[in-house]
């Protein structure tokens, strides 16, 4: 007996048409591959590509390389080799032929319009994917981490969305997805047919089921710190006055010449922005105008925006200059770091120069102080000190079920509140119909978070950050 309101498996889905699109980068190189996949992607394919064998190539078996011709009009276009991928055994899920063919700009251009002539449709970004989503090859927490792996910056990045740790993950889930199922299902069975000879769960066995899965619920929670650190990345923001070397150290972290860097100062106006890692961690670094007041309209803007990325980072780099005595910008700029809540770096910069005994003791309230020498090209320290303050070093990415976005995020939580409340009313005596309501309310948001039942405009959302041809 499942619960009234169920959670769903993803519908194995059909589509009618047949879509086409280059999976290799765009621009020179040796090869490029075009996919096609859909209900006519063989015969699609068999209208414009000609094994040199002179054998139907609809006829070829799957999985099997073979060498022909690309033609259109009866003109050869170029040569390569195609495969062809039957439903259900293809990423898709449905019919899907590849074709390998020489990777130079126009004549893969002239490949994929031959397609689109021979009666394909162009796909749009992360359309495959989708696709193996909606046939039920993919879970939403697989595809998110595919789009992931493919926008990678670091190798704590392909580790964990690589398909081990997307298994380890997906297993997780449904596990307690499964055990949470299995339990409502047994409450209602009693509650629907009471004069069947059906066990019914104690309130203690009910009570240290139910927590055992919060339990489960925690330990996962517990994982996406290190999981958005590594996957989302953290929002970063480096300020201080001008001239103190910020862009220097934007420059560091970024690993090239990014922001300009002069004696002058103001050089840097408005708000430079780039992803750049720190050991595992990813930072959506941003570099920002130096903070004093100004006359100048637009350096005054570039300070209003830095003060706007200030209050809704994650983590402040504070820059100060160690080898010069503080300045009233300086002064201002502690005060406003002592009243706010966000994780803070403070950097004493140029302490190759000669770091002021006055300059280190007036931070002596800060938890996290670091001497600098951004032109020394070295953030060892910096490094080591953020993967401590948002890597768990509890957590392995190789063996841990690690969660890796915010959505992912949210629906554990809305299924851990429920969970709760469900509890709660078990707890106060209210009858088993009533208190359960909660616990279908979670074993909804689990269902959710792997795409059982999600909406299409959360579908939609995650796909359309793939690029064309995945």
């Amino acid at each position: 007996m499942l619960p009234r309101q169920r959670s769903k498996q993803p519908k194995k889905m059909h589509f009618n048409s047949t879509v086409t699109a280059i999976s290799t980068p765009p621009g020179k190189g040796g090869v490029a591959l075009i996919r096609t996949s859909g209900p006519d992607a063989v015969a699609i394919v068999s209208r414009c590509f000609f094994p040199r064998s002179g054998k139907d190539f609809s006829a070829t078996p799957s999985r099997t390389v073979v060498y022909g011709d690309i033609e259109r009009d009866g003109e050869r276009i170029d040569d390569g080799t195609a495969v062809i991928f039957r439903a259900p055994h293809s990423y898709t899920g449905e019919d899907t032929v590849e074709i390998t063919c020489h990777g130079g700009v126009l004549v893969t251009r002239a490949v994929l319009e031959t397609l689109l002539l021979a009666g394909a449709s162009p796909a749009p970004a992360g359309e495959f994917t989708r696709r193996a989503f909606l046939s039920g090859k993919l879970t939403l927490t697989d595809a998110e981490a595919i789009g992931t792996l493919l926008d990678a910056k670091n190798y704590a990045q392909i580790r964990l969305c690589a398909s081990d740790a997307r298994d380890r993950l997906s297993r997780r889930l449904s596990d307690v997805h499964d055990r949470l199922l299995t339990v409502v299902s047994e409450i209602y069975a009693k509650i629907d047919f009471p004069d069947e000879d059906l066990a019914e769960l104690s309130p203690r066995e009910l009570t240290e089921r139910l927590t055992a899965i919060a339990a489960d619920l925690d330990n996962l929670l517990s994982t996406y710190k290190t999981g958005h650190a590594i996957s989302e990345g953290i929002k970063t923001v480096i300020v201080g006055r001008p001239n103190v070397g910020k862009s220097s150290l934007y420059n560091l972290l970024c690993g090239d010449d990014y922001a300009i860097v002069t004696e002058l100062e103001g050089t840097t106006r408005d708000v430079l922005e780039r992803t750049a890692t720190a050991g595992r961690v990813t930072l959506s670094l941003a570099d920002t105008a130096g903070l004093r007041d100004t006359d100048d309209p637009v350096e005054r803007i570039g300070v209003e925006r830095a003060r706007a990325h200030m209050q809704s980072a994650e983590l402040i780099l504070a820059v100060f200059d160690g080898s010069q005595p503080l300045t009233d910008e300086d002064a201002a700029l502690i005060a406003e770091l002592k009243q706010t809540d966000i994780p803070t770096v403070i950097l004493l910069n140029k302490s190759d120069l000669h770091l002021l005994p006055e300059v280190r003791a007036a931070f002596d309230a800060f938890t996290h102080v670091l001497s600098l020498s951004a032109k020394t090209k070295t953030a060892d320290a910096l490094t080591a000190l953020i993967e401590k303050l948002f890597i768990d070093g509890d957590i392995s990415v190789n063996d841990t079920a690690i969660l890796t976005s915010a959505r992912q995020f949210a629906a554990l939580t809305h299924a851990r509140a429920a969970l709760s409340d469900s509890l709660r009313a078990f707890a106060s005596g209210l009858p088993a119909d009533v208190a359960s309501s909660d616990l279908e309310i979670a074993l909804g948001a689990l269902s959710e978070l792997d795409g059982r039942a999600v909406s299409e405009e959360i579908v939609s959302g995650i796909f359309s950050k793939f690029c064309v041809g995945k």
